[in-house]
């Protein structure tokens, strides 16, 4: 009988308050992220950190492809933006632009590549299908 893998512990995320709507986000793996106000220099907001998840997860979702075709140490900025709608407190819509030197391949090399890229992101980036789908969000008030 094949001995199983247990399955990995998940990370641990929480972020703890550090002054006037200034709060440490953090992980069980270590990693930690500033998050405040826009007119707190050195922070993130939080829909900073939203545009940036979706950005790293299309970057993330693409890097298999691309280094398959452009090599390991292919080059690739992911510009994301979005204007809140304050009246409605959403984004109902962002924006992605993947910057890419494609200049070393043919025009039909390049479409073809573009393609490839689009569907890879279209099928694993958790973070996009998630927007686009929708989610359930719930909160929990734990009281001591």
């Amino acid at each position: 009988m094949a001995e199983q893998t247990p399955a990995p512990t998940p990370t641990e995320l929480w972020v703890e308050r550090t002054g006037t709507r200034l709060y440490t986000g953090r992980s069980s793996r270590g990693a930690e992220v500033r998050i405040g106000s826009e007119s707190v220099e050195g922070v993130f907001t939080p829909g900073e950190l939203l545009k940036i998840a979706l950005a790293a997860c299309s970057g993330m979702s693409s890097d298999f492809p691309l280094s398959r075709r452009l090599g390991d140490d292919y080059d690739a900025t992911i510009r994301v933006s979005g204007v809140a709608d304050r009246e409605n407190e959403v984004y109902p819509q962002l924006d992605e632009v993947l910057e890419l030197d494609l200049s070393e391949l043919d025009v039909e090399a390049q479409d073809r590549l573009v393609a490839l890229v689009e569907r890879s992101v279209d099928k694993v980036c958790t973070v996009g299908r998630t927007l686009k789908a929708g989610t359930k969000v719930t909160l929990t008030i734990k009281r001591d």
